[in-house]
């Protein structure tokens, strides 16, 4: 982050502050001397301050939330929406909406409205409007357009809040204290900076001033977006090479499986082929008992009608000798 520049400061006019009948006693730490009725800002605690800012806001950007610009007086206006939107931050430079914070679900239905007449404008369904209709859209379109057309992109509250000149914005400032939303802002030596996070004492009236501010701010912003999307792009690019491995891994499995597998059929067909071999074995097995009781019937047969030949001639004789 670029060292910030006292003279630079200096040039810019940033060290000029109220009218000394003017001042808030708070403000006494930033103040250097009194010079033909006005008091002059240090600008070195003014340095010290911007860089501890900017580098608070350089962490926001980084972690991918928003940061909400308020300026609604007219030197600070065209300065901060050109800022902010180079950084692509939302922004306030018409009158601050009551509620923006605190009731920002209504404020988001207004944005949607806005978005609901474009895509009437787009698919034709505004021409079937009467003509005094549509005249009445357009201005209600532009209205929304003018208070909230640069906070559209702001789906959820911010996570912080620039403020400049802390006594015109003293709304935006109470709100979000409700919300506990951290607080930077330019300080001018006529406002009270305890009502601020990050006090940055600077000349708020000045637009050499509040551009040399807002331009050290959102350079800060700008390299924290930039850190933010080299490390996106690094963990894609670890994923990219991640990638062809986890298909490795996942094919792995796979052909160890494949490799597995006709394995497995052989295991399962060895047990069959056992069992096929097994099977005539068995049969003959089953067939020796019976052909050895086919081979003992005979016999048996033959020993049965020897007996009968031999007692014959005995029933034959016992016959003979009674008569």
């Amino acid at each position: 982050m670029a060292l910030v520049e006292v003279k630079d400061l200096l040039d810019s006019g940033v060290h000029f502050g109220h009218l000394t009948r003017k001042w808030d006693p708070n403000m006494a730490p930033y103040i250097y001397m009194e010079r033909n009725g006005i008091h002059i800002i240090n600008l070195y605690k003014t340095a010290a301050k911007l860089e501890e800012a900017s580098e608070a806001l350089a962490k926001i950007a980084a972690s991918g939330r928003k940061i909400l610009f308020v300026a609604t007086k007219k030197q600070a206006k065209d300065i901060v929406s050109e800022k902010a939107g180079n950084v692509n931050m939302p922004y306030i430079t018409e009158r601050w909406p009551g509620g923006m914070l605190t009731n920002f679900v209504t404020i988001r239905k207004a944005v949607k409205k806005m978005a609901s007449i474009d895509r009437m404008k787009k698919d034709g369904t505004f021409l079937t409007l009467s003509k005094k209709e549509r005249l009445q859209v357009d201005r209600l379109r532009a209205k929304l357009e003018k208070n909230l057309g640069s906070i559209s992109d702001m789906t959820r509250l911010p996570a912080a809040l620039f403020v400049i000149d802390i006594k015109r914005e003293h709304i935006a400032i109470k709100e979000a204290q409700k919300l506990n939303i951290p607080i930077f802002a330019m300080v001018d030596t006529n406002s009270d900076p305890r009502q601020v996070d990050y006090v940055i004492p600077a000349n708020d009236d000045a637009s050499k001033s509040i551009d040399k501010i807002l331009t050290n701010v959102t350079d800060a912003i700008a390299q924290g977006l930039a850190e933010r999307k080299a490390e996106k792009d690094s963990k894609d690019a670890e994923k990219e090479a991640e990638a062809p491995k986890a298909a490795k891994a996942v094919e792995a499995p796979k052909a160890a499986k494949e490799a597995e597998a006709p394995k497995a059929a052989k295991a399962v067909e060895a047990p069959k082929a056992a069992k096929e071999a097994e099977a005539p074995k068995a049969a003959k097995a089953v067939e020796a008992p019976k052909a050895e009781k086919e081979v003992k019937a005979p016999k048996a047969k033959k020993a049965a009608k020897a007996e009968k030949a031999v007692e014959a001639p005995a029933v034959e004789d016992t016959k003979e000798e009674k008569e």
